[in-house]
């Protein structure tokens, strides 16, 4: 029996499997990146026609690169784990939503909540970012180029927050243990948000995370720190590093 050929929605084309959301469902696309087994050399995937869809790449857990072509949906490459996702376009709320590992590049704005819960892997979002950015984040680090809107770092627990542009409302409000970079301006600190002092160790950091981010244009030292003041939980002292 001859094989079935590929459909054209997913044939190869140069090295990259391409995936086209105009002919083909989100459901087949999300299923066949999660039947990747480890060492696959299916490596390289592209999106076409993502027309704003929802949960586009949601829980990878393999290290491929994905190059989504359009804007997308709400919670875009959530639970990513070990991929590197690029949407060249927008992206709705929830983008990298609890995140635990890989990259996340978001070419243009992001909506609400981005990289909310992540645990890990580094969010780059090259546009601005709306309210709640980086809530609840728990190890993942996030690059803004632009601005971020209000209540971002909300309940933020680790992780660094770097932002180049503006900064919302009640930035940081009821942090624990994550780091904020601003080098704009801060509309205004949340609940048990403090300014702090820019120690070498924090120049480095900042450093590695522009670099990272491929952000070549600023330095660490345009930059405010902010986190907590440590007077709304019970401060462990085995955790003195994070400040």
């Amino acid at each position: 029996m001859p094989a079935t050929p590929m459909p054209k929605a997913q044939r190869e084309q140069g090295h990259a499997r391409v995936f086209d959301l105009g002919q083909q469902s989100l459901r087949e696309l999300n299923q066949a990146l999660h039947s990747l087994a480890p060492g696959s050399n299916e490596t390289a995937w592209e999106v076409l026609n993502p027309k704003g869809s929802h949960s586009v790449a949601v829980g990878v857990d393999q290290p491929v690169s994905i190059d989504v072509r359009g804007s997308v949906g709400y919670y875009c490459a959530g639970m990513n784990d070990g991929a590197a996702i690029t949407v060249h376009g927008s992206a709705g709320p929830g983008v990298g939503e609890n995140m635990m590992s890989g990259s996340i590049v978001v070419k243009g704005d992001a909506s609400q909540y981005a990289g909310a819960t992540g645990r890990g892997g580094l969010l780059v979002i090259e546009g601005n970012a709306s309210s709640r950015c980086g809530i609840s984040m728990k190890g993942i680090d996030i690059v803004v180029r632009g601005n971020i809107g209000h209540m971002s770092a909300f309940m933020a627990q680790s992780g660094n927050l770097v932002v180049l542009g503006d900064a919302g409302d009640a930035l940081g409000d009821s942090i624990y243990e994550a780091r904020l970079f601003v080098r704009g301006k801060v509309k205004s600190l949340g609940a048990d948000c403090i300014a702090k002092e820019m120690r070498p160790e924090h120049v480095e950091l900042l450093q590695g995370l522009l670099d990272r981010a491929g952000i070549k244009d600023a330095k660490p030292e345009e930059f405010t720190r902010y986190g907590s003041a440590r007077t709304l939980y019970n401060f462990n002292i085995d955790n003195a590093d994070a400040y």
